[in-house]
């Protein structure tokens, strides 16, 4: 812990901190000042954390370090279990939760400024998914997605740029190189130029020249075009090999399945898609207008203060004990009646909510399917084009992986079967093989005796008659067995009919009473379903009516409140000058002179002599001005008068000087002569 705290210390001793703490100083730091010191760290990371925290709440205060922390990645000592404790810890600055944080923070304040940086932009936006429903709001939220993909690659280009190895110094001798085979390229044109207009029919070949550069770079754009042509082509192609295993498997799925499975999914998504329009897309569209409005309303109101807001905060916490008081009281009625219909709400709201859960589970699945196809529709396209073999698909596949077992099994079986069957048909064949030689030594015997006592051929006829009388008894018995399974199949189902007769009949009975009942009850639910329709459209009426009557104190809620912020701003403006009127009185009434003059009652009497003696110092300079005013006028024209004189001697005098050859001037006292 003392290491800790040394490295803190020493860390928060440099720059750009400058802190000047010692271990025991900084040991002592009372809770707030120690939260400042951590607030400072933090708007060293983030300049936007430069905030002083007397100024700000507490929750707000930890609120905002748990959202820095979390995105900067730390992680508390004692884990996620001691979550609580350690919010709360930072919330009234105890020193076993800070001072970790600090050292985490110090040893990693350049990594820590990099992440700070980059989670300004790529910490995405929670927007919620009904609102995501508005075209505009998704569109720019798209917009928004593909700018914060713009700048992560263009933050991982400029990385790469830092990390090449790149200089300013190199890319200065590379411009400066650069430029030097830019004059020398000058050069070496201006001297071609000059070895071409040596030539006759120079201007010709240049013009031929341009237009072979002109054909080939019209050459290499038509073979461009050529090209994304082919490409597109080909692209076209296999879009429409996709399509026609679509359209294939979607005609071979038609085949396999029957017409009620195919009637029992249309009738599915008739019932989705008619939830879907008739409540849910309703149901989200007012909502997305209600905020739409909501915000426009928000975003035309001013900017409120933080002292207003706290204000505002103070009025909804007060609103919601108000609201929960009021809740305590009703609950303390219990009315029977409200007690039975907040059942029948509560059970409907949590059908409501199972319904809607369960429709979005369904719309996820079936976008989660439709990817999942498209997916491998683009698989099987892609093995299609590399010459392998069709893909089996869902069902399909499920029967003959089950085909595929069943086979292995009787492969297994078979083979063992034959194995045995093979040793058995070794055994039988030696024992055929001794057999026929006792029969062939037993029938070379026999013949030899029936060769002695004369009946040659006896055996032989002996054998067929046994044989006849075999097959005769073996048809007879046959014919028995055949008699005997049709008289029991006939009896078999003689008992079924009658099991089946006496096991209906109990049945048959209690379907008659329910239908009598049913009946019976139908008159009386169809009339306990109008009174709960009129109930529902009352109970609807008074919602209606409650809703805009609390639209309405809302409103005269918010004006009562802008003309309560109004008063009290100029009540504070009023106390504030009274204030600054009583200061004043006791500066003026004090005993000590050099009080006294700082009051501003001296200074305005200092200021008011001071500008009635420049007035006075004025008048007497207006006084002077229109006295002197005809005087001056009249010199003013003498003088103007004087100068016209001069010049006109001036005239004279040039243009007798011009005229010098033709006379003489004679100058004498109080005379000139002009002699020709």
């Amino acid at each position: 812990m003392s290491e800790q705290l040394k490295l803190i210390v020493e860390q928060l001793n440099r720059e750009p901190f400058k802190k000047n703490f010692n271990l025991i100083t900084f040991d002592s730091l009372e809770p707030m000042q120690l939260l400042q010191t951590l607030n400072d760290v933090l708007a060293e990371i983030d300049p936007k954390q430069a905030i002083d925290i007397r100024e700000e709440m507490p929750e707000q205060t930890a609120k905002r370090m748990f959202t820095l922390l979390g995105m900067l990645k730390y992680k508390p000592p004692g884990g996620m279990s001691e979550v609580s404790s350690f919010r709360q810890g930072l919330v009234i600055g105890s020193k076993p939760v800070v001072h970790p944080i600090l050292h985490w923070l110090l040893q990693r304040i350049p990594e820590l400024k990099k992440r700070a940086y980059l989670a300004r932009f790529l910490v995405k936006l929670e927007i919620p998914a009904e609102f995501l429903q508005d075209d505009i709001i998704a569109e720019t939220f798209h917009q928004y997605e593909e700018l914060v993909g713009g700048f992560k690659t263009i933050h991982k280009e400029c990385e790469q740029m830092k990390s090449s190895g790149f200089s300013t110094s190199e890319i200065r001798r590379d411009i400066v190189a650069m430029e030097e085979e830019k004059d020398q390229l000058i050069k070496r044109v201006e001297r071609l130029k000059k070895r071409v207009e040596a030539v006759s029919n120079h201007q010709r070949m240049l013009e031929l020249a341009r237009q072979l550069r002109v054909e080939k770079e019209r050459e290499e754009s038509l073979a461009h075009q050529k090209q994304e042509q082919k490409n597109q082509l080909f692209q076209a192609e296999q879009r429409l090999q996709r399509c026609q295993i679509q359209l294939r498997d979607l005609q071979q799925a038609a085949a396999d399945e029957k017409p009620e499975s195919l009637m029992k999914r249309l009738e599915e998504d008739i019932k989705f898609n008619s939830y879907m329009v008739s409540e849910k897309l309703p149901r989200e569209l007012e909502n997305t207008r209600k905020v739409v409005q909501y915000l426009q309303k928000v975003a035309s109101e001013p900017a409120l203060g933080q002292a207003e807001l706290r204000e505002l905060e103070d009025k909804i916490r007060e609103i919601n004990t108000e609201i929960n008081h009021l809740i305590e009281k009703r609950m303390m009625r219990n009315d029977p009646m409200d007690d039975k219909l907040s059942l029948f709400r509560q059970q409907a709201a949590i059908i409501v909510r199972k319904k809607e859960t369960k429709l979005e589970e369904l719309q996820e699945a079936r976008e989660e399917l439709a990817a999942v196809e498209r997916e491998l529709n683009m698989k099987s396209s892609q093995a299609r084009e590399r010459g392998g073999a069709e893909l089996i698909r869902g069902d399909e596949f499920k029967r003959y992986v089950a085909k595929m077992r069943g086979k292995s099994s009787t492969y297994k079986k078979k083979r063992q079967e034959i194995a045995e069957l093979k040793v058995e048909y070794g055994v039988l064949q030696r024992t055929q093989e001794i057999l026929r030689e006792r029969h062939t030594a037993g029938q070379q015997q026999l013949e030899s005796l029936e060769a002695q006592r004369g009946i040659s051929g006896y055996s032989d006829t002996q054998e067929e008659l046994e044989r006849v009388s075999a097959i005769k008894s073996e048809l007879d018995e046959m014919k028995g067995r055949t008699l005997d399974d049709m008289s029991e199949m006939v009896k078999k189902l003689n008992s079924v009919i009658a099991e089946k007769k006496s096991a209906l009949s109990p049945l048959i009975k209690d379907l008659r009473a329910l239908r009598q009942e049913h009946a019976e009850l139908a008159p009386e639910f169809e009339q306990k379903k109008a009174q709960y329709d009129t109930c529902a459209a009352g109970l609807e009426s008074n919602r209606s009516k409650l809703e805009q009557e609390v639209r309405v104190l809302r409103e005269e809620t918010a004006q009562e409140e802008s003309q309560y912020h109004h008063i009290n701003c100029m009540r504070e403006i009023t106390e504030s000058q009274i204030e600054r009127a009583a200061d004043q009185s006791k500066i003026y009434q004090s005993m000590d002179l050099q009080v006294r003059r700082t009051a501003l009652r001296e200074k305005y009497i200092a200021n008011t002599a001071e500008q009635e003696s420049l007035g006075k110092v004025l008048r007497q300079q207006v006084k002077q001005v229109r006295e002197n005013q005809e005087p001056n006028m009249r010199q003013m024209k003498m003088w103007k008068d004087l100068e016209t004189l001069l010049e006109c001697k001036k005239q004279c005098y040039l243009k007798a000087q011009s005229q010098a050859p033709i006379g003489h001037v004679i100058q004498d006292v109080g005379k000139d002569m002009l002699v020709l």
